[in-house]
């Protein structure tokens, strides 16, 4: 039976992973068609088009979360503020700032495009595969967290010294370091150089 794209106008928390659509990418980021979310996820992974979101505070602090225990991909790990795959045909930009709201309860301020990144990440602990080209994004939290419990677990705000603790200590994602060290340059443009990232 054919399966219809998730729309902003009708997506919910309802909607299972396999009723939403992405878009599926050459190398060069060019659309060349649409996969369900899962299969586009499963070994070796279908190479499609994702973003993630980088947020700080008027401090210079990375927003990070973890993920909520019932995601279907690497529940319960920390990562960067918000990540995730336009509808087909959406706007990175407009996925990403749709999609922070949606999990975080707040619209980001100074959004701006960070460049992108294309990777190959396996998550070994449910077999899924990271195949992405990914579109990076930084920008400001200036307004109060309400953040979605479906979506996420727990949130924090870290200095660049506090994230290297963190990691030390707690599971991230398997592409977080990856697209943090593609955002850097727009980072370091965004907090200035006394934040240190």
């Amino acid at each position: 039976m054919p399966t219809t794209p998730v729309t902003a106008a009708n997506s919910s928390s309802s909607g299972t992973v396999e009723e939403i659509l992405l878009e599926l990418v050459d190398e060069d980021g060019n659309t060349i068609g649409t996969a369900e979310k899962l299969s586009a996820h499963q070994a070796p992974g279908r190479l499609h088009r994702a973003f993630s979101v980088f947020l700080f505070d008027e401090a210079g602090r990375l927003l990070i979360q973890r993920r909520a225990l019932g995601k279907y991909h690497s529940p319960g790990v920390w990562s960067n503020t918000c990540c995730g795959h336009p509808y087909p045909g959406e706007s990175p930009f407009a996925a990403a700032a749709r999609r922070t709201y949606e999990e975080l309860g707040i619209s980001p301020s100074l959004l701006a495009e960070a460049g992108t990144v294309r990777y190959n990440h396996p998550d070994p602990a449910s077999g899924l595969v990271e195949q992405e080209y990914n579109h990076l994004f930084v920008g400001m939290a200036q307004s109060p967290l309400r953040p979605d419990p479906q979506e996420v677990g727990e949130t924090a705000f870290v200095t660049a010294g506090e994230l290297a603790e963190r990691h030390a200590q707690a599971p991230f994602s398997a592409w977080f370091h990856t697209v943090l060290d593609a955002a850097r340059p727009a980072v370091r443009e965004l907090t200035g150089p006394a934040a240190g990232w």
